[in-house]
Protein backbone atom coordinates (compact mmCIF):
# COMPACT_ATOMS: atom_id res chain seq x y z
CA UNK A 1 0.00 0.00 0.00
CA UNK A 2 1.18 3.52 -0.75
CA UNK A 3 0.41 6.18 1.85
CA UNK A 4 0.64 9.97 1.48
CA UNK A 5 1.15 12.33 4.42
CA UNK A 6 0.95 16.08 4.96
CA UNK A 7 3.82 17.22 7.16
CA UNK A 8 4.23 20.50 9.01
CA UNK A 9 7.55 21.52 10.57
CA UNK A 10 9.55 24.40 11.98
CA UNK A 11 12.91 24.09 10.27
CA UNK A 12 14.96 26.16 12.72
CA UNK A 13 16.64 23.25 14.49
CA UNK A 14 16.94 20.91 11.51
CA UNK A 15 19.76 20.52 9.02
CA UNK A 16 17.20 20.62 6.25
CA UNK A 17 14.81 17.97 4.98
CA UNK A 18 17.16 15.38 3.49
CA UNK A 19 18.41 12.50 5.64
CA UNK A 20 21.99 12.79 6.91
CA UNK A 21 23.43 10.02 9.11
CA UNK A 22 25.06 12.36 11.62
CA UNK A 23 22.67 15.33 11.61
CA UNK A 24 19.11 16.07 12.72
CA UNK A 25 16.88 16.23 9.65
CA UNK A 26 13.12 16.23 9.05
CA UNK A 27 13.29 13.15 6.84
CA UNK A 28 15.35 11.31 9.44
CA UNK A 29 12.91 12.04 12.27
CA UNK A 30 9.88 11.21 10.13
CA UNK A 31 11.32 7.91 8.91
CA UNK A 32 12.02 6.80 12.49
CA UNK A 33 8.47 7.64 13.56
CA UNK A 34 6.76 5.98 10.58
CA UNK A 35 8.96 2.89 10.91
CA UNK A 36 7.89 2.44 14.53
CA UNK A 37 4.21 2.53 13.61
CA UNK A 38 4.68 0.26 10.57
CA UNK A 39 6.96 -2.09 12.54
CA UNK A 40 9.45 -2.21 9.67
CA UNK A 41 11.97 0.14 8.06
CA UNK A 42 10.32 2.87 6.00
CA UNK A 43 11.79 5.38 3.55
CA UNK A 44 9.71 8.50 2.89
CA UNK A 45 9.85 10.57 -0.29
CA UNK A 46 9.00 14.29 -0.30
CA UNK A 47 7.58 16.80 -2.76
CA UNK A 48 10.73 18.87 -2.31
CA UNK A 49 13.82 19.19 -0.17
CA UNK A 50 13.92 22.24 2.09
CA UNK A 51 17.16 23.75 3.37
CA UNK A 52 18.39 24.24 6.91
CA UNK A 53 16.10 26.67 8.72
CA UNK A 54 13.26 26.55 6.16
CA UNK A 55 9.75 25.74 7.43
CA UNK A 56 6.78 23.88 5.91
CA UNK A 57 3.01 23.94 6.37
CA UNK A 58 2.10 21.21 3.91
CA UNK A 59 5.11 19.22 2.81
CA UNK A 60 3.71 16.18 1.04
CA UNK A 61 5.43 12.79 1.34
CA UNK A 62 4.68 9.20 0.39
CA UNK A 63 5.89 5.80 1.52
CA UNK A 64 5.13 2.14 0.79
CA UNK A 65 4.23 -0.41 3.43
CA UNK A 66 2.64 -3.81 3.98
CA UNK A 67 1.37 -2.72 7.40
CA UNK A 68 -2.38 -2.27 7.70
CA UNK A 69 -3.44 0.65 9.90
CA UNK A 70 -6.45 2.96 10.00
CA UNK A 71 -5.76 6.54 8.90
CA UNK A 72 -6.33 7.70 12.47
CA UNK A 73 -3.86 5.09 13.68
CA UNK A 74 -1.16 6.27 11.30
CA UNK A 75 -1.78 9.91 12.22
CA UNK A 76 -1.78 9.54 15.99
CA UNK A 77 0.92 6.89 16.05
CA UNK A 78 3.37 8.84 13.89
CA UNK A 79 2.79 12.08 15.81
CA UNK A 80 3.33 10.32 19.13
CA UNK A 81 6.82 9.39 17.94
CA UNK A 82 7.75 12.75 16.40
CA UNK A 83 9.52 15.67 18.12
CA UNK A 84 7.39 18.74 18.83
CA UNK A 85 8.73 20.71 15.85
CA UNK A 86 7.33 18.18 13.33
CA UNK A 87 3.73 17.01 12.93
CA UNK A 88 1.71 14.99 10.45
CA UNK A 89 -1.52 16.85 9.66
CA UNK A 90 -3.30 14.35 7.39
CA UNK A 91 -2.99 10.78 6.05
CA UNK A 92 -4.34 9.39 2.75
CA UNK A 93 -3.97 6.03 0.98
CA UNK A 94 -3.07 6.78 -2.65
CA UNK A 95 -2.73 4.95 -5.95
CA UNK A 96 0.57 3.21 -6.68
CA UNK A 97 1.38 5.70 -9.43
CA UNK A 98 1.30 8.64 -7.01
CA UNK A 99 4.70 10.21 -6.37
CA UNK A 100 5.01 13.09 -3.91
CA UNK A 101 7.70 14.73 -6.03
CA UNK A 102 6.95 13.86 -9.65
CA UNK A 103 3.14 14.01 -9.51
CA UNK A 104 3.14 17.59 -8.18
CA UNK A 105 1.83 20.26 -10.55
CA UNK A 106 2.31 23.35 -8.38
CA UNK A 107 4.37 24.40 -5.37
CA UNK A 108 3.67 27.51 -3.31
CA UNK A 109 6.10 29.31 -1.01
CA UNK A 110 5.67 32.31 1.23
CA UNK A 111 8.54 34.49 2.44
CA UNK A 112 7.91 36.69 5.49
CA UNK A 113 9.77 39.92 6.23
CA UNK A 114 9.51 41.93 9.45
CA UNK A 115 10.07 45.52 8.37
CA UNK A 116 10.60 47.74 11.40
CA UNK A 117 13.42 49.42 13.28
CA UNK A 118 13.44 47.03 16.25
CA UNK A 119 14.03 43.30 16.09
CA UNK A 120 11.41 40.82 17.29
CA UNK A 121 11.79 38.27 20.05
CA UNK A 122 8.58 36.43 19.09
CA UNK A 123 9.32 36.18 15.35
CA UNK A 124 13.02 35.42 15.76
CA UNK A 125 13.93 32.71 13.21
CA UNK A 126 10.39 32.83 11.81
CA UNK A 127 10.78 36.01 9.72
CA UNK A 128 13.60 37.99 8.13
CA UNK A 129 14.10 41.18 10.10
CA UNK A 130 14.91 44.05 7.71
CA UNK A 131 15.11 47.40 9.48
CA UNK A 132 15.44 49.70 6.44
CA UNK A 133 12.00 50.89 5.23
CA UNK A 134 10.70 48.87 2.26
CA UNK A 135 8.41 50.21 -0.46
CA UNK A 136 6.32 47.26 -1.62
CA UNK A 137 5.26 49.08 -4.80
CA UNK A 138 8.91 49.04 -5.86
CA UNK A 139 9.05 45.32 -5.01
CA UNK A 140 5.94 44.71 -7.11
CA UNK A 141 7.46 46.57 -10.06
CA UNK A 142 10.55 44.38 -9.75
CA UNK A 143 8.42 41.23 -9.54
CA UNK A 144 6.68 42.03 -12.83
CA UNK A 145 10.02 41.57 -14.59
CA UNK A 146 10.52 38.11 -13.11
CA UNK A 147 7.16 36.39 -13.66
CA UNK A 148 6.98 34.01 -16.62
CA UNK A 149 9.34 31.54 -18.25
CA UNK A 150 12.98 32.57 -18.00
CA UNK A 151 16.52 31.34 -17.56
CA UNK A 152 16.87 31.80 -13.78
CA UNK A 153 20.61 31.05 -13.63
CA UNK A 154 21.19 34.35 -11.79
CA UNK A 155 18.87 33.13 -9.01
CA UNK A 156 20.32 29.63 -8.73
CA UNK A 157 22.67 28.32 -6.04
CA UNK A 158 26.03 27.04 -7.27
CA UNK A 159 25.28 23.57 -5.85
CA UNK A 160 21.90 23.33 -7.64
CA UNK A 161 21.46 19.94 -9.31
CA UNK A 162 18.58 20.84 -11.65
CA UNK A 163 19.21 19.82 -15.26
CA UNK A 164 17.98 23.14 -16.64
CA UNK A 165 17.79 26.69 -15.25
CA UNK A 166 14.65 27.36 -17.33
CA UNK A 167 11.64 27.68 -15.03
CA UNK A 168 8.17 29.19 -15.32
CA UNK A 169 7.29 31.46 -12.41
CA UNK A 170 3.49 31.61 -12.36
CA UNK A 171 3.09 34.42 -9.85
CA UNK A 172 4.74 36.68 -7.30
CA UNK A 173 2.28 38.44 -4.99
CA UNK A 174 3.52 40.96 -2.44
CA UNK A 175 1.31 42.13 0.41
CA UNK A 176 1.77 44.03 3.65
CA UNK A 177 0.00 44.07 6.99
CA UNK A 178 1.31 46.70 9.41
CA UNK A 179 5.05 45.99 9.64
CA UNK A 180 4.95 42.50 8.09
CA UNK A 181 5.54 41.85 4.37
CA UNK A 182 4.62 38.57 2.65
CA UNK A 183 6.03 37.47 -0.70
CA UNK A 184 3.96 34.62 -2.21
CA UNK A 185 5.58 32.71 -5.06
CA UNK A 186 4.12 29.89 -7.13
CA UNK A 187 5.56 27.58 -9.82
CA UNK A 188 5.63 23.93 -10.79
CA UNK A 189 9.21 23.68 -9.54
CA UNK A 190 12.06 25.87 -8.33
CA UNK A 191 15.84 25.93 -8.49
CA UNK A 192 17.91 25.58 -5.33
CA UNK A 193 17.74 28.88 -3.35
CA UNK A 194 15.65 30.43 -6.15
CA UNK A 195 12.94 31.90 -3.88
CA UNK A 196 15.45 33.29 -1.37
CA UNK A 197 17.50 34.85 -4.18
CA UNK A 198 14.39 36.39 -5.74
CA UNK A 199 13.47 37.89 -2.36
CA UNK A 200 17.01 39.19 -1.92
CA UNK A 201 16.83 41.10 -5.21
CA UNK A 202 13.31 42.45 -4.67
CA UNK A 203 14.11 43.59 -1.12
CA UNK A 204 17.20 45.49 -2.28
CA UNK A 205 14.97 47.28 -4.77
CA UNK A 206 12.24 47.83 -2.19
CA UNK A 207 14.57 49.58 0.26
CA UNK A 208 16.05 51.77 -2.48
CA UNK A 209 19.50 50.16 -2.54
CA UNK A 210 18.97 49.24 -6.20
CA UNK A 211 16.81 50.66 -9.03
CA UNK A 212 13.68 48.85 -10.18
CA UNK A 213 15.32 47.97 -13.51
CA UNK A 214 18.00 45.98 -11.67
CA UNK A 215 15.68 42.94 -11.39
CA UNK A 216 15.54 42.57 -15.18
CA UNK A 217 19.26 43.22 -15.51
CA UNK A 218 20.08 40.45 -13.04
CA UNK A 219 17.69 38.06 -14.78
CA UNK A 220 19.16 38.71 -18.24
CA UNK A 221 22.74 38.39 -16.99
CA UNK A 222 22.25 34.67 -16.11
CA UNK A 223 25.09 35.30 -13.65
CA UNK A 224 24.59 34.48 -9.97
CA UNK A 225 27.36 36.88 -8.94
CA UNK A 226 25.21 39.75 -10.26
CA UNK A 227 22.25 38.81 -8.08
CA UNK A 228 23.05 40.25 -4.67
CA UNK A 229 22.37 38.52 -1.37
CA UNK A 230 20.48 35.33 -0.64
CA UNK A 231 17.70 36.09 1.85
CA UNK A 232 18.10 34.05 5.05
CA UNK A 233 16.11 30.81 5.43
CA UNK A 234 14.23 32.03 8.55
CA UNK A 235 11.37 33.65 6.62
CA UNK A 236 10.76 30.92 4.03
CA UNK A 237 7.78 28.55 4.23
CA UNK A 238 6.75 25.76 1.88
CA UNK A 239 3.03 26.53 2.06
CA UNK A 240 1.41 24.02 -0.25
CA UNK A 241 1.90 21.40 -2.96
CA UNK A 242 -0.88 20.73 -5.46
CA UNK A 243 -1.61 17.57 -7.44
CA UNK A 244 -4.10 16.42 -10.08
CA UNK A 245 -7.61 16.09 -8.61
CA UNK A 246 -7.61 12.32 -9.12
CA UNK A 247 -5.34 11.90 -6.08
CA UNK A 248 -7.56 13.89 -3.65
CA UNK A 249 -4.56 15.38 -1.87
CA UNK A 250 -5.57 18.00 0.77
CA UNK A 251 -4.35 21.57 0.32
CA UNK A 252 -3.66 24.37 2.76
CA UNK A 253 -6.36 27.02 2.42
CA UNK A 254 -4.86 29.65 4.70
CA UNK A 255 -1.69 30.75 6.41
CA UNK A 256 -1.89 30.61 10.21
CA UNK A 257 1.18 32.70 11.04
CA UNK A 258 -0.12 35.89 9.46
CA UNK A 259 -2.99 36.59 7.08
Amino acid sequence: MRIALGVEYAGTHFCGWQYQPHARTVQGELQKAVSKVANHEIEVFAAGRTDTGVHALNQVVHFDTDAVREQRGWLLGINANLPKDVAVTWVRPVEDDFNARFSAVKRSYRYLILNRLSRSAVHHQRMWWHHHPIDIDRMRAAAEQLVGQHDFSAFRASECQAKSPIKTLDKIDISKQEDCIAVDVEARSFLHHMVRNLVGVMTAIGDGSKPVEWAGEVLRSADRSRGGITAPPDGLYLVDVRYPEQYSIPTVSGFPVLW
